[in-house]
C-alpha cells in the first residue's frame, strides 16, 4: 500500500532552516545578556544624565536589531563579547553577577 505525503510535510522536512540551531541559540543566549544590560541600567537610571541613558538605550537597540546577523559571522563570539564588555563599563553588569550561578 502506498503512503501519501502531504505537501506540508514535505514542506517541513525538506525546507532548510533560515537559521541554523546553534545560531539561533547563540543569539538567544546573546540577546538574554543585552536585556540584563538594559536592566542594570534602568536600575541606575538615577545615577546618570538623561541623555547618556538615551544614548546607551539607543545603541542596545541598535545592537539587539543586528544581533541575529552578527551571530552568522565567524567572528560573532569575539565581537559580541567586545560589545558586552562596552556596555558593561556603563551598566556594570558584571559586577552584578552572583558568582555562585556562573556554570
Amino acid at each position: 500500500m502506498k503512503v501519501q505525503r502531504h505537501r506540508a510535510s514535505r514542506f517541513l522536512t525538506d525546507s532548510v532552516p533560515l537559521w541554523e540551531p546553534t545560531c539561533y541559540s547563540r543569539s538567544s543566549f546573546y540577546r538574554e545578556e543585552f536585556i540584563k544590560c538594559q536592566r542594570c541600567l534602568d536600575q541606575q537610571r538615577e545615577y546618570y544624565s538623561e541623555g547618556a541613558v538615551m544614548d546607551v538605550e539607543e545603541a542596545l537597540t541598535k545592537v539587539m536589531a543586528q544581533l541575529d546577523r552578527l551571530c552568522a559571522t565567524d567572528d560573532a563570539d569575539q565581537v559580541v563579547s567586545r560589545l558586552l564588555r562596552q556596555f558593561d563599563v556603563v551598566t556594570g553588569l558584571s559586577a552584578w553577577t552572583d558568582p555562585r550561578q556562573v556554570n
